[in-house]
């Protein structure tokens, strides 16, 4: 294909933003307009800076369906920072926030190295899978969004493997322009949008979507964006055929989470969190900082702070805190008043938006030190019992940090079979199978 030897040519330059009015361009335009002035754009801007991240002025976006592409241009750079990808986009598109408001949301499609191969004349050799992975960035701060943080690195190497066994791979900034972390609904809804986005573009670089298999995957707070993927797509997205999700390290109870690691090293999550579920809830947002401590040693500027930093800079600035101690009336203004419970109740527990319809993978360590294994099997447990087709590890060794590691493996080989269609002749496809594993690959190295 022409586009994909420029595209090929293109490899480490980078190309100026454009914007879609949904009339007036057709998408292979918009692709065509993307790889045009390849010398104009220097190093990009963070999001919250860059005007790119906003939705088109031009246009009735809200008015569109969730998944309608607004905007499309070359990702800077990130073929060098992310291994076996021939090229990468950002693809800006119309999603749905937790209030079931219009809303937008960015996910950054790399395209494998090996898809050069593709053309008219060899459709065997165009990719026929995407991968939709969602990072596990939490934090409530914007300029932390994968879409713009993979320019210093890959994190965890997942997406180059995947890359490797020739998928399209998708990554979401799953909490939205708002970094909505850890609000569920907001997560689900952008991870099947941003599924829906790629499918109207990604035949333009060679996918072959008629035949494409897609699938999920995500660990810790990228498997909190899998999981309401699964659940919403009941009634959000029912014409997308998702077949499979791999869901590893999931925190399935928000509230439970709080209070399980307050004190402790992760702590710092705890301030993120909060902040950023309550972007989607103005009436909790507006309780939460009319109750923060003014002065003191525990006071609202450090713990507003979260909003500019990492979720790394947040636990070494957090740790071993009783975060409750910033509130002035301690725990019960977290979890007592209505406003709180409402929101917990929309974007806090999973389990109750609707039932999986396609098979998953949950992989979680026994003895996980930020969520309860208790959460998780009530979860499966609840799914299991009305119909859903779910293969559980639960893994004697290793603690969260380590199941990272320890379960990589295993949702690759599970994701493979997915995409490649012989899930059925590996794993069961009927009901549920619930086991105890031992993979111990890591040094366990608690948070305390």
């Amino acid at each position: 294909m022409a586009l994909l030897i420029r595209l090929l040519l293109a490899w480490s330059v980078l190309t100026p933003p454009i914007s879609l009015a949904a009339t007036l361009k057709s998408l292979e335009t918009l692709v065509a307009d993307a790889d045009a002035g390849v010398d104009a754009l220097p190093m990009p801007l963070p999001p919250s800076l860059d005007p790119w991240y906003r939705a088109p002025d031009d246009m009735d976006w809200e008015d569109s369906d969730p998944g309608t592409v607004l905007k499309i241009r070359h990702a800077p750079r990130l073929n060098q920072t992310v291994g076996n990808a021939l090229t990468a986009y950002h693809v800006l598109y119309r999603s749905t926030d937790s209030e079931y408001n219009p809303s937008w949301d960015v996910t950054t499609l790399f395209i494998p190295l090996w898809q050069y191969r593709c053309s008219a004349s060899a459709p065997a050799l165009c990719a026929h899978a995407l991968l939709s992975y969602q990072i596990p960035y939490d934090t409530c701060n914007v300029d932390a969004s994968p879409s713009f943080g993979l320019h210093v690195g890959e994190p965890y190497g997942e997406i180059s493997d995947a890359l490797s066994l020739g998928w399209f791979v998708a990554v979401p900034d799953y909490e939205g322009p708002l970094a909505s972390y850890a609000a569920g609904v907001q997560a689900g809804h952008a991870t099947l949008d941003g599924v829906r986005a790629v499918l109207r573009v990604a035949g333009l670089f060679g996918l072959r979507t008629h035949v494409t298999k897609v699938a999920l995957w995500g660990y810790s707070g990228g498997a909190l964006a899998s999981e309401w993927a699964a659940e919403l797509s009941v009634q959000y997205a029912p014409k997308l055929n998702v077949a499979g999700i791999a869901l590893g390290g999931l925190t399935p109870n928000v509230t439970s989470v709080t209070d399980f690691i307050n004190g402790r090293e992760c702590a710092g999550l705890i301030p993120a969190g909060l902040l950023g579920i309550a972007s989607q809830h103005p009436a909790a947002m507006n309780w939460m900082l009319s109750r923060l401590k003014p002065t003191g040693p525990y006071n609202a500027a450090t713990f507003l702070s979260v909003r500019h930093l990492t979720a790394a800079q947040s636990i070494a600035l957090f740790r071993y805190q009783n975060m409750y101690n910033y509130f002035v009336g301690g725990w019960w203004d977290i979890h007592v008043p209505r406003v709180m419970r409402l929101m917990y109740d929309v974007d806090g527990y999973m389990g109750y938006h609707g039932v999986p319809r396609m098979p998953v993978f949950v992989y979680k360590a026994i003895h996980d030190e930020l969520s309860r294994v208790e959460d998780t099997d009530a979860l499966v447990n609840r799914f299991c019992g009305v119909g859903a087709n779910i293969l559980y590890h639960r893994n004697t060794a290793g603690g969260h940090n380590q199941e990272l590691v320890n379960g990589r493996q295993r949702a690759f080989t599970w994701l493979a079979s997915i995409l490649d269609g012989s899930y059925d002749t590996i794993y069961s496809a009927m009901g549920c199978t619930i086991v105890n594993v031992t993979y111990d690959l890591t040094p366990f190295v608690p948070w305390d």
